[in-house]
């Protein structure tokens, strides 16, 4: 793996393609070289599958991070605490909470100094009153297509009346 391959993955979940055309026109790689990199990729389990889901864990972002996050209530305060949350480095998801928690903020990141950059960087943003996180041990389930989660049934009992088979 090298930074022609990094650029190629990020262009990929930039665009949520992996036309190897517009991969070109993002990168400047030519596109016989993405495709060569696509496959090398998918061979070494780096790709999982042709939805381009990635194993973090071989690119060294093997450190899973919950972190719940207590912010100063002030009007619309969800919107732009939840924006800034959403804009620093490993972040990958934010979820504003009712209850205790303001947010709940999923992070993957590679070792101890991106952890202390991250809780730093939540702490820097000056609604955010105080953090508690957690560290992943183990992902028992981590399904980012939802549509796997549910039977065909439960979803077509879903259905709005007005949508025919």
């Amino acid at each position: 793996m090298d930074e022609r391959d990094l650029r190629i993955l990020t262009a990929i979940a930039e665009l949520e393609t992996g036309n190897t055309g517009a991969i070109h026109e993002e990168t400047g790689i030519p596109e016989s070289t993405i495709y060569y990199r696509l496959n090398n990729l998918r061979n070494e389990g780096i790709i999982e599958n042709d939805l381009y889901d990635i194993d973090w864990s071989k690119l060294g972002l093997n450190i899973t991070v919950i972190a719940e996050v207590h912010a100063t209530y002030e009007e619309e305060y969800h919107t732009r605490v939840g924006e800034k949350l959403s804009d620093v480095e490993g972040v990958s998801q934010v979820y504003f909470t009712m209850g205790e928690t303001d947010f709940l903020v999923i992070a993957h990141l590679a070792d101890r100094e991106m952890v202390e950059r991250l809780i730093g960087d939540f702490e820097a943003i000056e609604e955010v009153s105080r953090t508690q996180s957690t560290f992943v041990v183990t992902t028992i389930k981590d399904e980012p297509r939802l549509l796997k989660n549910y039977d065909l049934e439960t979803l077509l009992e879903r259905l709005p009346d007005a949508i025919d088979d």
